[in-house]
């Protein structure tokens, strides 16, 4: 069997600074045009919603059954308050088991819990007729939507860019995959190693033994290797992918299966800590860079040929 890489910290270090500027350019090319429409698109919404509910001064749960019905009205809402509240927190202060139109539409008793909570957050710098009672003037009607609307752009932007890059490394992984000659498999359940991929196979979005995994492989002397893709934006936020979820898994894994039996690994992109990265391998993780798949590729086929 050949072990997987353990990288050096110079090694380490030069694709830690490599991967920073591959995103720093990405993130300097990143279209303005896509959140400037983002922007238009929840303008829209927001000027709809507030025509809807008489700018607010008709936001009870009576009026508002039919309006939160549309999914969009509903974000909106949840972007009235300063700050706005999420969807997960909006559901545990309102101790509502869903936000979907039709649970409120059928629980209103849940929706009047909703309606209560963001209407007593209302952001009064937004919205300061509500607070005055009174009717809002053109200008702070137009000054609130514009506001919101930004609000919910970013947030969405915020959203898209760690979806986009998540689904980079897993585009990258699975033409690496393919590339070193593995046929894809259908995803399943994997309880026992028996229940993975065969060899020369690969299969994506597994459950093994509890825990998510995004790529299981069957390699070809038996291992399995199980890879998680893991792209961070910020020094603090590789702690939590690569260290306290990632290099967990990779502990379990080892414990669940045998140290001989499965190889985890993880393909990063983005920002990470030297030491993280030190970190994750002492802990039995294998690293790959989302900027140079050739050296997975090129271990991928080392396998194969002793296999």
């Amino acid at each position: 069997m050949i072990d997987p890489p353990r990288w050096p910290s110079d090694s380490l270090e030069a694709d830690r600074l490599r991967a920073i500027a591959v995103f720093r350019m990405q993130r300097l090319q990143e279209s303005l045009e896509g959140y400037a429409l983002a922007v238009d698109e929840q303008r829209e919404v927001v000027a709809e919603f507030l025509r809807a509910t008489a700018d607010l001064r008709r936001a009870d749960e009576e009026s508002l059954v039919e309006i939160l019905t549309d999914k969009r009205h509903l974000r909106a809402f949840r972007y009235l308050s300063g700050p706005p509240i999420s969807e997960d927190d909006l559901k545990t202060l309102a101790e509502a088991q869903s936000l979907a139109p039709s649970r409120l539409q059928a629980e209103p008793e849940a929706l009047a819990r909703v309606v209560k909570v963001v209407l007593g957050c209302i952001d009064r710098r937004r919205f300061p007729w509500i607070a005055e009672g009174r009717e809002p003037s053109g200008a702070e009607r137009d000054a609130a939507v514009l506001a919101s609307a930004c609000l919910m752009a970013c947030q969405r932007a915020q959203t898209d860019r760690r979806k986009l890059g998540r689904e980079r490394l897993e585009g990258a992984t699975r033409q690496c995959l393919a590339a070193a000659g593995f046929q894809r498999a259908p995803g399943r359940n994997i309880a026992l190693l028996s229940d993975a991929p065969g060899v020369g196979e690969f299969c994506g979005e597994c459950s093994c033994a509890g825990r998510r995994a995004d790529f299981v492989v069957g390699l070809w002397d038996g291992r399995h290797m199980l890879i998680e893709c893991k792209d961070s934006n910020s020094l603090v936020n590789s702690i939590k992918r690569l260290n306290n979820d990632t290099a967990a898994k990779a502990v379990f894994w080892i414990r669940t299966f045998g140290e001989r039996a499965v190889v985890p690994a993880a393909v990063i992109s983005g920002v990470f800590y030297l030491g993280s990265l030190e970190r994750a391998q002492r802990d039995g993780l294998t690293l790959w860079w989302g900027h140079d798949m050739d050296r997975l590729v090129e271990w991928l086929r080392s396998v194969r040929s002793t296999g």
